[in-house]
């Protein structure tokens, strides 16, 4: 028996909001949960499986991506799986990208389970109007969820308010910190190549937090030392001897910084040994101290009056991350090693549940997730459903510390606050001179994964089916490349709005329009994925220095 491992989708996320309309109930004449599209053969509907705590996909670790058909050229295995030795202090020590060469799925493994992969969904859809997939998207579902939260005596999971999330233009400041006090901070990122992109399905932002020792000096909050902290965090991740910053005053924090002699105002930090305030941690090289907090929303895709494309309240998804554990290298290190050794073994994957608190990575993270129920609620994820999560936020070549989106922060003061593709650039990864995603969409050969998104084929690709290389190198800004038309988006909603009237998340949670023709139903593993001259080195890291 052979053994997987597993390509990258994700970030982490949440969402809370004041819109105060009621929730929208779309009636089962135009979303039928009853009326799903399952098989003669195969008709048992995911809520089964979990109502009798049987297992679907044992595999739901490798996810859907990785069904891809490549026929030999076409990579989007690179953006996870990747081998890069030349720097040897590197924390992590996967080096998978092997899996750019070949197929090392088990037994179980070599059947593509994501089988909402193989529905066209335009029957499904089409009773669904315009005018109530709008109104859907644009309600709040995650404050009444953060209330409920709150409410329940025997919750034993973390509980993670930001006031007003649903509408970021309230929630957050020019810097990005949460105006309710809460300590989370939004940072402007690249979005992930390709699933993360709004063209092939959702929005989303991200937050951190640092612990509160990490926020305080002498035991009250100081942004001046949250900032510089933050900075640090920034620096030891990417490997940074200095970074930008927004005025920090030295006098607020009471030491010198930038070792001139005087405490003054500064607007770059030059990277120390130690976290300053009442954090006495020392920097660790591409790694978070302990305690560090990521939020992660995965929204609908908003469309405003004039077709623009926009960040909509209602989540699909609530990410968390928080890294309980601080492990060294070689703790590291010998994580990856029992994670080699279980494989050798032909052990199908294991997950580490905690009850309400989520899942254990065993990389130091605890790992959880929230989902629409069938009403638009967001409920907790179950055990099926949050092991998906460990196909990408554990054992894949190309994640710092296990995570993507702080890697890809625009580096320094630019950086800080709510992402906006509106602007950004499509900066190349370190090493490389070509933008990113001109970069993806060139070693793809189409604007997603599964090369299926017609509308960026016929945007940025020619009559042969190559990119237009030109084109996209003079596309305006991120948000002209890689948002939807305000017709894409608004079925892209209608779509995925069935998947969750059905709760068939087990089967896959992509929100794909017509039956996938580039996805494997069943891999040949006496082929090889890619030919050697297809197969990429690259770091998620990008290139700022232009900016």
């Amino acid at each position: 028996m052979k053994y997987p491992t597993f390509v990258a989708l994700l970030a982490f996320g949440l969402l809370i909001g004041c819109d105060e309309k009621p929730q929208l109930q779309l009636s089962q004449q135009n979303v039928s949960s009853n009326n799903a599209p399952y098989s003669v053969d195969d008709d048992i509907p995911a809520t089964a499986y979990m109502e009798h705590d049987e297992v679907y996909n044992a595999e739901s670790v490798i996810p859907p991506q990785c069904y891809t058909k490549t026929d030999g050229i076409n990579n989007p295995c690179y953006a996870c799986h990747q081998t890069d030795k030349s720097d040897k202090n590197k924390p992590n020590q996967m080096f998978d990208g092997n899996l750019q060469g070949n197929y090392e799925f088990s037994d179980l493994g070599t059947k593509n389970h994501w089988k909402n992969l193989f529905i066209d969904r335009t029957e499904l859809v089409k009773n669904i109007s315009n005018e109530q997939i709008l109104e859907w998207v644009n309600q709040d579902n995650y404050s009444e969820f953060i209330a409920q939260q709150k409410v329940t005596e025997d919750w034993q999971g973390e509980i993670t308010p930001i006031e007003n999330l649903a509408y970021p233009e309230k929630a957050f400041d020019k810097l990005g910190f949460a105006k309710d006090g809460s300590g989370w901070v939004a940072f402007n990122y690249k979005p992930f190549p390709s699933t993360f992109w709004p063209t092939n399905g959702s929005t989303g932002d991200v937050m951190i937090r640092l612990p509160e020792a990490f926020r305080t000096h002498q035991g009250v909050y100081n942004q001046d030392v949250y900032l510089a902290n933050l900075s640090l965090v920034e620096t030891a991740l990417k490997g940074l001897e200095s970074v930008s910053t927004p005025t920090i005053d030295e006098q607020r924090i009471g030491t010198d910084l930038n070792n001139d002699g005087q405490l003054s105002k500064i607007s770059h930090l030059n990277k120390l040994s130690h976290y300053v305030g009442d954090a006495k941690d020392t920097l660790a090289y591409q790694l978070y101290p302990e305690g560090t907090e990521f939020l992660h929303t995965v929204r609908y895709i908003g469309v405003d009056n004039n077709g623009q494309i926009y960040n909509a309240p209602r989540m699909k998804e609530v990410r968390y991350m928080k890294k309980h554990k601080f492990k060294s290298n070689a703790a590291l290190a010998s994580s990856y090693y029992r994670e080699a050794k279980e494989k050798s073994f032909e052990n199908l994957p294991q997950t580490l549940y905690l009850g309400d608190q989520g899942v254990n990575n065993t990389f130091g993270w605890i790992i959880n997730g929230y989902i629409e129920d069938k009403q638009g609620k967001l409920r907790p994820q179950h055990k099926q459903e949050l092991a998906f999560c460990n196909g990408c936020h554990k054992t894949i070549g190309s994640t710092y510390d296990q995570t993507f989106s702080f890697a890809r922060k625009v580096t320094g003061e630019k950086g800080w606050g709510y992402i906006n593709l509106k602007g950004m650039q499509d900066v190349p990864n370190k090493g490389e001179q070509q933008g990113e995603f001109l970069t993806y969409m060139e070693r793809v050969g189409g604007g997603d994964e599964f090369r299926q998104n017609k509308e960026m084929l016929m945007r940025w690709f020619n009559d042969e089916g190559h990119v237009d290389k030109q084109k996209v190198a003079s596309a305006k800004d991120l948000y002209e490349l890689i948002t939807p038309s305000a017709e894409r988006a608004i079925a892209l909603n209608k779509a995925y709005l069935t998947i969750v009237k059905e709760q068939s998340y087990l089967f896959g949670r992509d929100a794909t329009l017509v039956e996938a023709l580039n996805v494997l139903q069943h891999v040949d593993e006496s082929q090889q994925p890619l030919k050697p001259e297809h197969r990429y080195v690259w770091d998620m890291q990008l290139d700022w220095s232009n900016l």
